[in-house]
């Protein structure tokens, strides 16, 4: 991996600071289509490059596999620009309205982003494309153990925005990351995004700085009575399995009627499950899996066979995901978020306990996040989505394939998923360019709009 295009000397975030405001101002007069050509190029680098990548990633981190890095790094780049190419987002957007009102699209300014090192190709190229698409300059804070990575990126980006005539210095990156100096960055720029996890948002929410963080995920999947059982386990296997499991919309529960559920277990076991209700078995992966409620380092993004070997449990080689039956217990840490391929599964009789099983493995972890849902019935689809405190429902398809946007769903595609303030979190919807311009809007008076009487207003 080559990151010599940078200096290895580290600036302040002060003399950083300084260039991102310069690079402001060189693209402060550009066009909408000038706007577009940036941000096109950062995805498309990303995409031709894709496999280079992920192999980066997964060299440096040791998390998640090459296959499906790059098959991310590829639908991300594909998705967020489809998503983004057309769109109004400098200058006026919004010509004058049948209310009189105009709306023009403003930077925000210069956009710090902590970058986590579970995915840091895709969340830097997302939160590039977001702040260039509002005309914005970026500064990004990788996480140590993804800092070679995100600094070759950051430069693979320059260098195509460079092709461009783009000023220099419109995305930088921290070359020699610390605490303090992630702190002192969110401290100083305009806007902040913080993707990683509940330490890092709630630093990012207590800087000063206006702020979007994401919260923990803790996907809850229930399946409805009636469906096609083989066709559900295969899917929350593809999306549970998918990056060995590091993505946060993945899948982590399935709750399925308890008259049914032997039919369910042996469709997962078909589509490579390795299922276990024995709680002893099930106690030996709580052990590796959890230290005092939290994932342990060592399990996090890895193979199903590596957290066996850890466990001192065989399973079969070809096992895709590992299943464990819930002992039921309130306390039971299964019914956290794992982030790693391993499900934990519940037994229910009636829709109305189903949802409860969700809401309470929901108050443990992932509040706010996403839940899933295989069912025929638009009626039990709306129930239990009123019922659940999710910013994000996923409807017959894997979660972590599904919620972050695709080409076939309305899901806006992004790396940052808001929580809302269940999760603490100040948006709940998918974070995107939308919040990284400042909207004004002019307002004409009209004096022949009709103007309503009191008796008329009141009645």
């Amino acid at each position: 991996m080559n990151a010599s295009t940078q200096s290895s000397t580290q600036p302040s975030i002060q003399e950083m600071l300084a260039k991102a405001r310069t690079a402001l101002q060189g693209i402060e007069h550009y066009s909408q289509e000038q706007i577009d050509a940036l941000v096109r190029a950062v995805g498309k680098m990303v995409f031709d490059n894709a496999e280079e990548l992920a192999i980066d990633t997964f060299e440096e981190t040791e998390m998640g596999n090459i296959k499906d890095k790059t098959l991310k790094n590829q639908g991300k780049s594909r998705n967020v620009w489809n998503y983004l190419k057309g769109k109004k987002s400098v200058g006026i957007i919004e010509p004058k309205n049948d209310q009189g009102m105009v709306t023009i699209a403003k930077p925000v300014g210069v956009v710090g982003a902590v970058i986590p090192t579970t995915s840091p190709v895709m969340t830097i190229m997302c939160n590039a494309m977001f702040a260039l698409k509002g005309g914005n300059s970026l500064i990004v804070a990788p996480h140590p153990r993804a800092k070679k990575t995100t600094l070759k990126a950051t430069n693979m980006i320059n260098a195509e925005l460079k092709k461009l005539g783009a000023p220099d210095n419109l995305i930088q990156c921290i070359a020699e990351p610390s605490l303090p100096l992630t702190n002192e960055l969110m401290s100083s720029v305009d806007v902040l995004v913080a993707t990683g996890g509940p330490a890092m948002v709630a630093a990012a929410y207590s800087s000063g700085k206006p702020s979007f963080g994401v919260g923990a995920g803790n996907v809850q999947t229930i399946f409805d009575s009636g469906i096609d059982h083989n066709s559900a386990a295969s899917k929350v296997i593809t999306g549970r399995a998918f990056d060995n499991g590091i993505i946060c919309s993945g899948d982590q529960t399935v709750i399925a009627p308890r008259s049914e559920f032997a039919s369910v277990i042996a469709a997962f076991k078909a589509n490579g499950a390795f299922y276990s209700d024995d709680q002893n078995i099930a106690d030996k992966f709580r052990k590796v899996i959890f230290e005092n409620g939290y994932n342990t380092k060592e399990v996090v993004g890895q193979t199903v066979q590596t957290i066996a070997k850890l466990a001192g449990v065989e399973v079969p080689e070809d096992t895709r995901v590992i299943m464990l039956k819930s002992n039921g217990d309130a306390d039971d840490v299964l019914r956290s978020e794992k982030m790693c391929p391993v499900l934990a599964a519940f037994e229910y009789d009636t829709l109305d306990e189903a949802i409860a099983i969700a809401r309470a493995n929901l108050e443990i972890k992932g509040k706010g996040h996403t839940c899933a849902i295989h069912s025929n019935s638009e009626e039990n689809i709306a129930k239990i989505g009123l019922a659940l405190p999710v910013s994000r429902v996923a409807v017959n398809e894997p979660a972590s394939l599904s919620v972050g946007g695709s080409l076939k769903n309305g899901f806006i595609p992004t790396g940052t998923l808001g929580c809302g303030s269940w999760g603490n979190n100040s948006i709940s919807e998918n974070f995107n360019y939308k919040h990284m311009i400042n909207t004004q809007r002019i307002g004409y008076t009209q004096d022949d709009k009709y103007v309503p009487s009191d008796a008329e207003i009141w009645g």
